[in-house]
């Protein structure tokens, strides 16, 4: 499924999609926004930095659906080259984790080129007017949590469902590159 515009700049538009998920339903960007902001989380099921993160983000993810803000995962991974992020292995890690948001799979890859997504993890957060607020991490963790980590996602998104506007300082995600497939 095509996606339309891009969203790596602040204040962007967040892209449109339609795309399958696990629960075989067909979602779109409405769908999964909240009325007061939308986390777009591109990830996936064989990622060891995803794989640390899956609690924290759950947790998070919880908590700001109870704010009013729509989360969704999406996963673009190339299953040919990685076979654990298939997508009948995305409905397997769905249930496993727990998920509380949609999850879906972007095979076209489109969505996530749309987006200008770079690794798994990465976090795109939208106001409710939805325009690009936060890009940055989770927390300072990396594949361990670290130590009194503030939850930088959590208080970007919360600022964001307050005041409609993103922190200031914000830090890129680190993780594991999106799998492209190979231009044929």
């Amino acid at each position: 499924m095509a996606a339309e515009g891009r969203s790596d700049t602040m204040g962007a538009p967040a892209p449109d999609f339609s795309l399958p998920g696990v629960d075989g339903r067909t979602w779109t960007l409405a769908d999964c926004r909240g009325p007061r902001g939308l986390l777009v989380v591109f990830m996936c099921n064989h990622c060891p930095y995803v794989i640390a993160i899956k609690d924290r983000l759950v947790r998070d993810a919880k908590a700001l659906q109870a704010m009013g803000i729509g989360v969704v995962g999406i996963s673009a991974n190339d299953p040919v080259a990685y076979p654990q992020d298939s997508f009948d292995n995305m409905k397997v890690v769905a249930k496993a984790w727990g998920l509380p948001f949609p999850y879906l799979y972007d095979e076209s890859q489109a969505v996530a080129r749309a987006y200008d997504a770079a690794c798994t993890p990465d976090f795109f957060g939208f106001n409710a007017a939805g325009e690009l607020q936060y890009r940055g991490r989770l927390d300072a963790s990396r594949k361990e949590t670290a130590p009194g980590a503030r939850r930088e996602l959590f208080e970007a998104m919360t600022l964001i469902a307050e005041t409609g506007r993103g922190p200031t300082v914000q830090h890129s995600s680190i993780g594991c590159s999106i799998k492209w497939r190979d231009a044929a």
